[in-house]
Order: C-alpha cells, then sequence, then structure tokens
C-alpha cells in the first residue's frame, strides 16, 4: 500500500528537494506540497495524506500552532523537518509534546547534498510515521518536583535506557514514576544536537530524579538521569566504587549517534549482572544487539510491548534475537522496575 505524504515547508527548493527522496522510495507518493498552513489544510481536507512533513518556522502561521489545530481536526503522523536553533528545539519539543511523531534536523550548508546524504534517514522516518496506531499528547511539565537528594555517591545497579521514534513520550512515563533515589539512569535516544539538552531540563522539572545532559565523566550515582548528548557516542565505564559515562565524538554506529547499541554493549561489558536493560518504541533495530549482551552477561531486561508503542521495531527485533527477559505495557515498566 502506497504511503501518501504532503509537504509542508515555506522553502520552494527544500519541498522540491524531499519530493525528490520521497517519490525515489516505491512505497511512498509524495501528492501535494504546500507553502504555508492554509494551503496545507486545504489539500488535507481533499486528499488525506498518511504522513505530513512539516517546518517549524513559516510565513502566515507557524507550523507549532497548525500541529495543534491539525490534531483536533485531522490527527495525522507528522514528522517535523526544521532547523534546529536553540529557539526552534524549544518549539520542535513542543510540537512532541503536541502529536509530532519524530524530528529530524534541516542540514546547515549546502542544502541540495547534504538532504540527499540523509535520504534514507527521512524515508525510513516516514515509514515509521505511517505505521503509527494512535497519537497522542503529553505535557513535560506537568509537575515542578522538589528533588530529594540521595545519600548514596555509588550505585549498587545502573539502568540503561534506550528508545527512538515515539521515545520522549515513552522515556518521560518511565522516569517520572521513579523516586528521588533510584539507581542512575544512562538514557540514549535518538534526538539531533542541541534538542537533547532542551529535552533534558524539561524532564528535569518533571521527575523526582536530576536528569541533565551527559557530559564526559559524569558519574552514574543514585538519584542522577544522564542523557546521551545528540551527535556524540556515550559510554558506561567503571572505576573503582563507581560507574560514569564516557562521551565521544566517535563515528556512526548503526545509522545512529548516539547509538543505543553502543550504550547497551558497554553496559554489558562494565556492569554486567549489575545493570538494568530496557528497550522503548522505536524504528529500526538499535539497541537488539547491546540488550541481546547484557541479558547473556547477568542483567535484567525489559521491552516495551506493541500495544504501548508507537513503533515496535526496536522492542521486537530484541525478543526476536532472545534478548527480553519481560515484555510490559509502557505503563507497567516503571512498576517493574521498582522491584528490582
Amino acid at each position: 500500500m502506497t504511503i501518501k505524504v504532503l509537504i509542508v515547508d515555506d522553502s520552494i527548493l527544500i519541498r522540491k528537494i524531499l519530493t525528490d527522496i520521497l517519490n525515489s522510495d516505491d512505497e511512498i507518493k509524495v501528492i501535494g506540497v504546500a507553502p504555508d498552513p492554509y494551503i496545507a489544510r486545504t489539500i488535507i481536507a481533499k486528499e488525506k495524506p498518511d504522513v505530513i512533513t512539516l517546518d517549524i518556522e513559516m510565513p502566515k502561521m507557524d507550523g507549532l500552532t497548525f500541529l495543534k489545530n491539525l490534531m483536533k481536526s485531522y490527527p495525522i503522523p507528522t514528522v517535523i523537518i526544521s532547523s534546529l536553533s536553540l529557539k526552534g528545539s524549544e518549539i520542535a519539543l513542543e510540537a512532541l509534546e503536541n502529536g509530532a511523531i519524530d524530528i529530524i534536523e534541516k542540514p546547515r550548508g549546502k542544502v541540495f547534498e547534504n538532504l540527499q546524504e540523509i535520504g534514507y534517514l527521512i524515508i525510513e522516518k516516514i515509514k515509521a510515521a505511517s505505521k503509527v496506531k494512535k497519537i497522542s499528547t503529553f505535557n513535560l511539565l506537568e509537575g515542578n518536583y522538589k528533588k530529594g537528594k540521595s545519600l548514596m555517591e555509588t550505585t549498587n545497579k545502573i539502568l540503561t535506557i534506550g528508545a527512538s521514534t515515539g521515545g520522549p513520550e515513552a522515556i518521560y512515563k518511565v522516569i517520572s514514576k521513579l523516586p528521588y533515589d533510584y539507581h542512575g539512569i544512562a538514557i540514549v535516544i535518538h534526538m539531533p544536537a542541541g534538542f537533547t539538552s532542551r529535552y533534558a531540563k524539561s524532564l528535569d522539572k518533571s521527575c523526582n530524579m536530576t536528569v541533565k545532559e551527559a557530559k564526559d565523566g559524569d558519574k552514574l550515582y543514585k538519584g542522577i538521569v544522564l542523557i546521551a548528548p545528540g551527535g556524540k557516542q556515550m559510554y558506561i565505564r567503571r572505576s573503582g566504587s563507581y560507574y560514569y559515562v564516557e562521551i565521544k565524538a566517535d563515528k556512526i554506529y548503526n545509522y545512529h549517534r548516539p547509538s543505543i547499541d553502543l550504550l547497551f554493549l558497554s553496559a554489558a561489558e562494565y556492569a554486567g549482572r549489575n545493570a538494568i536493560g530496557v528497550i522503548l518504541t522505536g524504528m529500526g533495530d538499535d539497541g537488539a544487539e547491546g540488550i541481546t549482551r547484557m541479558k547473556e552477561e547477568g542483567a535484567i531486561t525489559i521491552a516495551q510491548n506493541e500495544e504501548s508503542s508507537v513503533v515496535f521495531g526496536m522492542p521486537k527485533k530484541a525478543i526476536a534475537l532472545g534478548g527480553i527477559d519481560k515484555v510490559e505495557n509502557l505503563e507497567n515498566i516503571s512498576k517493574e522496575l521498582l522491584k528490582i
């Protein structure tokens, strides 16, 4: 079945490049392009696209306002393709809270060549979005928690989490229910560079634990959540009685930087049975190899189930490899973690 796509972007060049990229795949057909939300609304009513690509900053009506209106009238899976400045990253995060499925950062420099280079990624995210069954919204700022302080500078166990498409909401639903003195947590989510910092700050306001974007050498002690910075790789390491993270500008692994596999593989090597691995919603297979290794080294492993996943790609692959101890609904994962 052909995936019908509407492209909404005020740049005629971007519309042309995206059209060429998407139409190059036999499973996708661009059924319309729109320079602003008003024209997009007319095309949506007539053509009923399966997926929309949306720029954030546009004339007449900004992309975020359009998205909010869209989710009320026509809840269509939407992928944000936009330039993510500091202000843009804040708006993009709000777009995810208001129903956007995923975000792709427009490359800087030579637009034509650079967009063509990530064409495969755009196609994969469109295909993943087309499989979304239910679009949900969430609010990272529902609470403003007063932080407790853990007395433990070390952590007996560490929790590692990996997520991709649908991950911002899934991660929030898991860690927001954990107490301030829970095991140290390291998270990889597929997000562009510059975006993870804003996401971490928003999570920090909504969780009992302290959440921050990881820096090289940060310790993983009780009560801390470290999120891998976009565009870099994060590894678990151990020194004496404590765990810490190593942040490196290493090459892309399994199409991703940060890579969930590299986080999980390092947790298997340095933490073994002292680690817990959780693989959440996401397209592709990043993390499946690593979490399987974690289980082989004695770690407890959990996967999000299909019913609660936005895209069941990563958990499905991990389950198929035999790397998962428990398959749980998203709402139950935090309960399982509290038992460990």
